[in-house]
């Protein structure tokens, strides 16, 4: 029985030696195969570096749009990123979101006069945006070569626009633009053919003058001048827009100097004044007047038909010359006697003052953050912020000529502006 027992001990132990043998033999498997995929990792992932993504080559973890369009594939993607490209140059050269402070100036003039906005005013405001696209794509030819210097990315140095689709653009808006003046009528293109010619002047010539700024606030002016033209294409009707004419061309005047060292800064002179400007153009705008408007002294809004009043003049009738049963209205005969000015206090008063504030503060901030700090980066946002207070400065002067509706229509641009602006720089 010992015997016997010693055997079968001797074969468990045996049994479990196997087992072992058999758990080392897997090991040593399973160690091969390690050192098989060492091998195979030293002989290929060593030989093949890792590719790196656009992303991390950009060195900001962020690639830029061309570098995507570049490296697409050339399918149907890739094709449309090279499309969607051309169209933003564009937009870039005539610096689209600016557009939107174009309306308010005809607008403006319309309301300077007392005309209700009609097919007249949208053909003008149709001819004043070409003009105005006709001054922008002008402007990146004549500097074509100072911005290869210092502004390399915009769309002439940078390739995206030749020159020569530039200068045709220019004159085909220009075209364009008194093809619609004419149509609004004679006394419109007799506003838009000078303001053309400032436009080119300006671009061409001015620019990098002394009167430089001077005749961009001409060219203001002369666009708001096209819409009371347009508006009431009367002789002498234009001159009851002068005054507005002149807020209008005082604020162009000071964004203008600032343009002037957007890409150096270093003077907080240009700043400074436009800085003044705004304070009194909001005091002009937002302060309280009576007696009669000194937009339109001679003019009324509608008409009213002298012969359906034929024993008394009324306020709203044209005049007629003496002699004729009434007695002669102070004026040349055929235009509108004086009309009477709302005294302060009321809604419009109100609108104007709020606008007048939103304009204030709309281009004073960034004058002031350039005073204090004329980098170029500020400078330029002074710049932006100069041009984005057009629009308000715009709805107050329509406000402050009694128009309401205007006002608020021209208003309402400036959130659009701002928006877009966030896309494609106005400066």
């Amino acid at each position: 029985m010992a015997s016997l027992r010693r055997s079968v001990v001797a074969a468990r132990t045996g049994g479990s030696a196997a087992r072992t043998g058999g758990s080392a033999a897997r090991t040593g498997g399973s160690a091969a195969r390690t050192g098989g995929s060492a091998g195979r990792t030293g002989s290929g992932d060593e030989a093949r570096p890792l590719r790196r993504t656009p992303s991390h080559a950009s060195g900001d973890g962020a690639e830029p749009r061309a570098g995507r369009a570049a490296d697409a594939p050339s399918g149907p993607r890739g094709g449309a990123g090279l499309r969607g490209s051309r169209p933003r140059a564009w937009a870039e050269l005539l610096r689209l979101p600016a557009l939107f402070t174009v309306p308010g100036d005809v607008l403006a003039g319309a309301a300077a006069v007392s005309a209700r906005p009609g097919r007249h005013t949208l053909l003008a405001i149709g001819s004043s945006l070409c003009l105005y696209e006709a001054g922008m794509a002008l402007n990146d030819w004549a500097d074509r070569a100072e911005d290869a210097v210092e502004r390399p990315h915009r769309p002439l140095p940078s390739g995206r626009i030749r020159p020569a689709a530039a200068l045709a653009a220019a004159g085909a808006c220009t075209a364009a633009g008194l093809a619609l003046a004419a149509r609004a009528g004679r006394p419109a293109l007799a506003v838009a053919a000078p303001l053309a010619a400032t436009v080119w002047a300006y671009d061409l010539v001015l620019k990098h003058t002394p009167a430089g700024p001077a005749a961009m606030a001409a060219a203001r002016g002369l666009d708001l001048l096209l819409g009371a033209a347009a508006g009431r294409p009367a002789p002498g009707a234009v001159r009851g827009a002068l005054p507005s004419a002149a807020l209008l061309g005082s604020h162009t005047l000071a964004v203008t100097a600032v343009s002037r060292r957007e890409t150096t800064g270093g003077s907080a002179l240009a700043p400074l004044a436009a800085l003044a400007t705004t304070g009194a153009l909001t005091l002009a705008l937002t302060r309280p007047r009576t007696g009669q408007t000194a937009s339109a002294s001679a003019f009324s809004p509608v008409p009213v038909d002298a012969t359906a009043h034929r024993g008394k003049q009324s306020p709203g009738s044209l005049r007629r010359p003496a002699g004729r049963g009434d007695a002669a209205a102070p004026g040349p005969p055929g235009t509108y006697p004086p009309r009477p000015r709302r005294t302060a206090g009321g809604a419009e008063d109100t609108l104007r003052a709020a606008l007048g504030a939103t304009y204030a503060v709309t281009a004073g901030r960034p004058y002031l953050h350039a005073v204090l700090n004329p980098s170029p980066q500020l400078t330029q946002r002074a710049v932006g912020g100069g041009i984005r207070a057009t629009v308000p400065l715009q709805a107050a002067l329509c406000a402050r000529a009694g128009a309401p509706a205007s006002a608020l229509l021209t208003a309402a641009l400036a959130p659009l502006a701002r928006r877009f602006a966030k896309k494609v720089s106005v400066t």
